[in-house]
């Protein structure tokens, strides 16, 4: 069987916590740890499901510094920045992230999504398969032939001919997809007027935003709804749609570990129980905790 890598969407999964209940549990200085509870709850169920022989957790640390907020400054600029609370649980599920015998990934100038495509590739070039654990649809451009993406919480799971289901396009096709439509979720502009639909339909006949880009003359004639017009927004807004592009893509050269045998999962570290005490954790957890390491 080909080994396997998860590759963990840390921030989704932290702000799903967050934001999913409200501060009911407190740690040992009497501030909130709902997200850190809920994101140690969400690791140890994966850990026990999949028992992964390598495992790697990305953190959003970039903000407002990533690549692509200097292509665009007006990257994610529709998002309040992080509470101070959320940003204190964040370094939490961080620090136990690393204690439960992840790698954790992080960096100013990137993404966990570039983070993940980049040990993605180290792992592709160690022969391994990845199984990247989020739900965000822009991780579809990164699924290869033997490669999934799985939502544990809402026990959902597709492969490449999912991503197809999903969105209507191949997944070498999603960032040109994405940059089509844009984001309003990141602030990406795309290209006005063309939606989820018209995106799969022009890529489905011309394969890639590039040859669309190059043959909007033709797009007026196709059999499509306000073809026309399509065109015409294509031709006016192809700087717009380019530079989405350059946001929507996945970066693969990331500076993350070039070894595979740096993602293996270790046993608990020597901070685990310190971790525990700080963040209240009860009974419950610290025997799951010590199942694993006798497990390693």
């Amino acid at each position: 069987m080909t080994p396997t890598i998860h590759l963990v969407d840390g921030s989704l999964y932290v702000c799903r916590a967050w934001f999913g209940q409200g501060p009911d549990v407190f740690d040992a200085a009497g501030e909130p740890a709902h997200a850190v509870h809920g994101f140690v709850r969400f690791l140890l169920e994966l850990i026990e499901r999949a028992r992964p022989s390598h495992l790697a957790v990305a953190f959003d640390l970039s903000l407002g510094g990533s690549f692509r907020h200097a292509l665009y400054p007006a990257y994610k600029a529709n998002r309040p920045p992080a509470p101070p609370d959320l940003q204190r649980q964040f370094a939490a599920c961080t620090a136990l992230a690393h204690a439960l015998g992840a790698t954790v990934l992080a960096d100013a100038g990137f993404e966990a999504d570039d983070l993940i495509g980049s040990a993605l590739a180290v792992a592709r070039a160690a022969g391994h398969r990845g199984v990247i654990v989020s739900a965000d649809k822009d991780f579809g451009q990164l699924i290869g032939a033997d490669d999934e993406q799985w939502d544990p919480p809402r026990n959902q799971r597709w492969d490449a001919a999912g991503i197809r289901q999903r969105l209507g396009v191949h997944p070498h096709q999603v960032a040109d997809y994405l940059a089509l439509t844009g984001d309003p979720v990141d602030n990406i502009p795309g290209v006005a007027g063309v939606g989820a639909k018209t995106a799969a339909i022009l890529l489905a006949h011309y394969g890639c935003l590039d040859a669309i880009l190059a043959r909007t003359d033709e797009v007026a004639f196709l059999r499509l709804r306000g073809a026309a017009a399509i065109a015409a927004r294509l031709r006016e807004q192809a700087a717009a749609a380019r530079l989405s592009r350059a946001l929507t893509g996945i970066a693969t050269d990331a500076p993350v570990p070039d070894s595979i045998d740096a993602y293996g999962r270790r046993g608990s570290d020597a901070n685990m129980h310190d971790l525990l005490d700080r963040y209240a954790f009860g009974a419950l957890t610290r025997a799951r905790v010590q199942a694993l390491a006798e497990r390693c």
